[in-house]
Order: C-alpha cells, then structure tokens, then sequence
C-alpha cells in the first residue's frame, strides 16, 4: 500500500466513485460532508464519474445531489449513460439462456433471484427510459432491494420471460441471498457457462450475473475513452469485488477500511470506513 504523499493531486482529473459500501452511508444516503466535498472538487473541475451496479434511475439523486454531468457506468458497466438525461450509450446483453437456468437454480436452491431487462422509452435523449427489474414473488430479500435503492419490481415468471422470442437478453440478472451459498451458486452457474458470464459479489448478499464481456473496468475504460482521460489521471474508489476491474484500470485505486481484505490489498490507499464519511475526509486531505 503507498502513501498518499505519492500522488500529485494536480495530476488527477477525475475521480470513478463506486456508490454502496464506499461514498454512501450505511442507509443508502449520502453525507452531507461527502456532498460539499463532491460539489467543490467538480467546481473545481474534477470530474467525477459514478460507477456503480445501480441502475441509473437509483442514481440518479446523488448526480443531481453533486451535480456530476457524462457518461458514467451502470449496472457493474452492462450500461453505459450520460448523466443527468440517462442517455444511452450502449449496454451489454446477457443471453436468455443464462436467465433461464438462473431461474432453475434459484428455484432449486430457494433463494431470491432477480432480472433487469432492457430500457424501454427513448435511449437518445433519456426520456421515459427506464430498466425494468423483474422478480417472481415477493421476499424479504426483494423488499430490502426495494428500500436499498428505490427501484420497484415487476412480478412475472421470469421462466416464461426468459423463452420469449420478442426479448433479446437481459442487462443482468441478480441473487440475493446469504453469501454462504454463493460459492454454490457460482458453481452452477459457471459450471453451465463458464466463460461466456462474469459474476461478481458488489454486496454482502448480492451475487450478480452479467455478459463475459461486462465489468466496471471495461465500464471505466469506456467513460474515459468519451472523456478523454488517460489512467494516470484518473483515480478509482470501490470496496467489493465488483470494484476490483475499476482498480486495474485507473492509476490509482482506493478502498474504506470497511473494505474486504481482499479489496483493501488490492489498493493503493486505504482511507475510514463509509459510516464515518471516510470519501470526503481522504479527498479534503488529498486536494485540500
């Protein structure tokens, strides 16, 4: 792990900010202190791209909270969407297949499972445009989605959505369930798949399903190629696995002491955990 003193904060022109675990509060809401912080470095004209596996519509209120404007990731970078309109970029298909057997897994193993299917509305100008989230009963685990991000779901038989001949494929697919049988879980699915899906834990309980060819880091690349942004500009902050492509890519990576073991080893940094708003006090200290 390097030291802070290493870095030249005039060197560093953007900041690809993960939102759960690293700039949000326990409660899915962002600090005051991380707000004012946000907003004076992009007065400043450091950019700030959020980077996230929300939807774009669960983020939407902390772009408009800081005022952060371009493309940014979505979805762990199965979306790309340029803030605040949500205009689409592109975005990254998983087969139907894979949704279907996720179906057959999840209902073996009596676990939550859960789709995001693609945007609807008008991808131009991000009129109307919304992910449809789609499960096939309601648990606990979905009700606790629906708080942590605001999005509500669409009750189907996601066996018969996945056979439909009028749906491409998905943006991803989502379980939610102690992480004790994600080990389970990703055996089976990698076992039917193997390199054609990515999977990636991005919450405790979160195990997501996407395309082989989705990561934040393929995200990130994406954003900075529109942006004009080389590595050595930018600095990326994350604190799960999901975050862990981001941190390859950029120059220089950051995690909360709140992190994994495994993500804080990844880091260049290590700056407080996201209850105390450790974001805000490690970007004041680094740009003063």
């Amino acid at each position: 792990m390097r030291q802070v003193t290493e870095i030249d904060p005039s060197a560093i022109k953007a900041l690809a900010i993960d939102l759960d675990g690293t700039t949000l509060l326990p409660d899915s809401t962002m600090g005051t202190r991380t707000v004012r912080c946000l907003r004076r470095l992009i007065a400043r004209g450091i950019q700030v791209m959020i980077c996230t596996g929300r939807a774009s519509k669960a983020s939407r209120p902390f772009c408009e909270a800081i005022g952060a404007q371009g493309p940014m990731v979505f979805f762990n970078g199965a979306i790309i969407a340029e803030m605040p309109n949500a205009r689409l970029v592109s975005y990254g298909i998983l087969p139907l297949d894979v949704v279907g057997y996720g179906v057959e897994v999840a209902r073996d193993m009596d676990v939550h499972y859960q789709v995001f299917f693609p945007p609807t509305g008008d991808p131009k100008n991000g009129e109307g445009w919304r992910e449809t989230l789609v499960i096939e009963k309601r648990r606990s685990e979905s009700e606790f989605y629906q708080r942590h991000t605001g999005m509500k779901p669409v009750v189907a038989d996601l066996k018969e959505l996945a056979a439909s001949p009028d749906l491409q494929g998905a943006v991803k697919a989502m379980f939610i369930t102690d992480p004790t049988l994600h080990g389970e879980i990703r055996r089976k699915m990698s076992g039917r798949f193997g390199e054609r899906i990515y999977m990636t834990r991005t919450h405790p309980t979160f195990l997501e399903v996407m395309d082989s060819g989705v990561s934040k880091g393929e995200g990130l690349k994406t954003v900075m190629k529109l942006r004009g942004l080389n590595p050595e500009q930018v600095m990326a902050f994350g604190d799960e696995e999901n975050d862990l492509p981001m941190f390859a890519v950029a120059g220089f990576s950051a995690a909360p002491s709140s992190a994994g073991e495994k993500v804080r080893e990844a880091a260049d940094f290590v700056f407080g955990p996201n209850s105390q708003e450790g974001l805000a006090a490690f970007l004041e200290d680094l740009f003063g």
